[in-house]
């Protein structure tokens, strides 16, 4: 309807469609994926763009950053906020609901986008990211699956229908300071996991203003249930919340390397985004500097040695041309995939051919020189959804997660002066602790821990925190020049 003042500016098509019976509608319900004929499809996943008005250096060596929220762009006045703590600051809500993976809760899913920054992921070499300002309609999107030919329909379009109305977008503020991230919905009273550095502005806030909207449009507002920076994920809790979608999970240790995958979220804002691809690598270790990490992170287990990987580093990007220097760093193991995961992505969910949960998504590589060029390039990154299972339980039921403590310093075993082997070199082992217990030594070098090769510091450190404090491992490690097999019972991390 148009009038003089008003007239319709609408194409031919739009008027046609408005004027259309309710049952016309262009989007249809598609059936679930047939397991045995859902074929494996290949994707990759990307770092983050520049802000607006600068120039991205070149000729930079390749280099990981962390998926992260499409925000705006502040300014600061006095004191960097990054300096702020980032712990929990709200407690567990008595609450009637079955663990994650069973019962009420079918499983758990996230998405990669942090609000503001991104963090690099080590492999070969320095991370950045780059953060790029969305205009205040930027998150919006479709609400549906869109299906114009019914009769045409292939696995990812049913996989996505799945999938969809488990994954949210997360718009999370402090100040002057905002951005967008993804989550995965746990429960159907609204329990979602995401990325601890999305819902704390890559650690700028410890109490942020959360508002949660559904793949349906509908919109809630959220607090923080616990925050877990050792693998940097964390469990928000949505008001007034009933009749959500929880998402169905995968065993992710399980995967093959070619295997398919599917990524939902919002990258750069724009919600209901889909992208396929494989699995590329399994058990990848990086390391990611961040100023939310334990103090303890990197002197209780980990020691940095020339030749190390460099650290993963969020880009704030909040506007600072010098951000504040984080002051420690993570170690976690992750899926890399090439399914395309961009800014915004991070906490999102990446599932496999059946549209269950495989991993979290939490990093990308980037090719830049800087952290204004992040973007997809085919390589990044999700925390297995077994690691993020038993975090999102214990968060939900603790406020927080425990992790495991070897009780040694390490270092890489390529580094060392004559070295013949790679491997986790152990230069101090702590008394009482759980290596002295196992009986290991200062010059043991391992090799392995529960199946998983250890090829230097980083992985041994990615695999010890992944497991719940008093987890019991084997490792495999060389002494004078003969393996052997020892049996763990890790201590626990103090964060």
């Amino acid at each position: 309807m148009s009038d003089q003042n008003f007239p319709d500016d609408r194409t031919p098509d739009a008027r046609r469609d408005a004027e259309q019976p309710a049952d016309h509608a262009r989007t249809s319900p598609v059936p679930a994926p047939d397991a045995a004929a859902t074929p494996p499809a290949d994707a990759t996943i990307p770092p983050r763009p520049p802000l607006p008005g600068t120039s991205a250096d070149a000729g930079a060596a390749f280099h990981t950053q962390p998926t992260q929220p499409y925000g705006q762009p502040v300014s600061h006045h006095g004191a960097s906020a990054f300096g702020q703590p980032f712990a929990t600051t709200a407690a567990p809500e008595s609450h009637d609901r079955s663990r994650v993976g069973g019962g009420k809760i079918a499983a758990i899913l996230v998405a990669a986008a942090l609000v503001g920054g991104a963090a690099g992921v080590g492999g070969a070499a320095a991370v950045g990211s780059s953060f790029v300002a969305a205009p205040a309609s930027q998150s919006s999107g479709p609400s549906s699956i869109t299906v114009n030919n019914p009769d045409s329909v292939n696995a990812t379009t049913a996989i996505a229908t799945k999938v969809l109305p488990s994954v949210v977008t997360i718009s999370a503020s402090a100040g002057t300071s905002g951005g967008t991230g993804s989550g995965v919905i746990l429960s159907d009273d609204g329990y979602v996991l995401t990325n601890t550095h999305v819902v704390t502005l890559d650690g700028a806030t410890g109490d942020p203003k959360l508002s949660v909207t559904t793949s349906d449009g509908r919109v809630y507002a959220a607090t923080i249930v616990g925050t877990d920076p050792t693998y940097d994920l964390a469990v928000i809790k949505l008001t007034d919340a009933s009749g959500l979608t929880p998402i169905e999970f995968a065993d992710s240790s399980k995967l093959n390397v070619g295997d398919q995958t599917v990524a939902v979220g919002a990258p750069l804002g724009l919600s209901n985004t889909v992208t396929t691809g494989i699995v590329s690598a399994l058990n990848r270790s990086i390391q990611i500097a961040s100023s939310a990490a334990p103090e303890s992170e990197g002197g209780s287990q980990q020691e940095e040695t020339p030749g190390g990987r460099t650290p993963f580093e969020f880009d704030f990007g909040q506007g600072q041309e010098t951000p504040s220097q984080p002051k420690s760093s993570i170690a976690i193991s992750v899926i890399q995939t090439d399914a395309a995961i961009n800014p915004g992505n991070s906490g999102g969910a990446l599932v496999d051919g059946k549209g269950r949960l495989i991993g979290i998504n939490v990093a990308i590589a980037s090719a830049g020189g800087t952290s204004t060029e992040a973007g997809s390039i085919g390589v990044g990154f999700a925390i297995p959804s077994t690691v993020a299972e038993r975090v999102a339980n214990e968060i939900i039921d603790n406020g927080s997660a425990t992790h495991g403590l070897l009780g040694a310093t390490v270092g890489d075993a390529a580094s060392a002066p004559g070295a013949t082997r790679a491997g986790a070199l152990i230069n101090e082992v702590s008394s009482g602790g759980a290596a002295a217990s196992a009986g290991l030594r200062n010059g043991d070098i391992v090799t392995e821990f529960n199946g998983v090769a250890i090829t230097d510091q980083v992985d041994l450190t990615a695999q010890v925190r992944a497991l719940a404090a008093g987890s019991e491992a084997e490792l495999t490690y060389i002494r004078d020049g003969r393996e052997q097999t020892a049996t763990v019972t890790l201590g626990e991390l103090q964060q």
